[in-house]
């Protein structure tokens, strides 16, 4: 399965050892993280021209479930909308439910399958090619615990779609990690 992520993405405690370009890309992710509405006009234009040549008018964009319904909503919902739209694919916002409040992977939460067990998966997924859209993948395992889910529903999960990677910086000499010093 393809995992694709069309930007870098430093997290904030990082941010003042990257370049200008790169701050102002993280903060239209954090926006879209909030829901604000130029955010996820910017988002959905950027994940579109990036799967602009991709044939996927059979697929079913399923956006990565948010730590509650009404974050879920705010940031995904006109998203969804938006790139169905542009790109052909079956708009499957309504195909997701979050149940309750968990504590936001990152505010410390555990990353694991623990994260997407308040999420209920409409049968109508059964038997569909699923485009999996989430808006930074850190370790991966919330993706993957969501794809498992989402499979064991009957979907078949063709890729995944990134925001952001996050990207750290050693704090020794504001390199990338893996720096001989830190």
């Amino acid at each position: 399965m393809l995992k694709y992520a069309l930007f870098e993405y430093i997290p904030r405690r990082c941010a003042e050892y990257a370049p200008f370009e790169l701050q102002d890309t993280c903060r239209k992710i954090l926006d879209f993280k909030h829901g604000r509405k130029y955010a996820v006009r910017w988002a959905a234009e950027e994940v579109g021209r990036a799967l602009a040549a991709a044939k996927l008018q059979d697929a079913v964009l399923v956006c990565a479930p948010a730590s509650c319904q009404r974050t879920y909503v705010r940031r995904c919902r006109t998203f969804s909308q938006m790139l169905c739209s542009s790109c052909g694919m079956t708009d499957g916002f309504s195909y997701i439910e979050v149940i309750g409040n968990r504590r936001k992977a990152h505010n410390g939460a555990a990353r694991d399958a623990s994260l997407v067990q308040n999420v209920v998966i409409s049968s109508d997924l059964r038997g569909k090619k699923v485009l999996l859209f989430d808006d930074i993948y850190t370790t991966g395992a919330t993706s993957r615990a969501f794809i498992d889910r989402l499979q064991a529903a009957g979907a078949e999960v063709i890729g995944a779609v990134f925001l952001g990677k996050t990207r750290r910086f050693c704090s020794c000499c504001r390199q990338k990690t893996g720096c001989s010093l830190g």
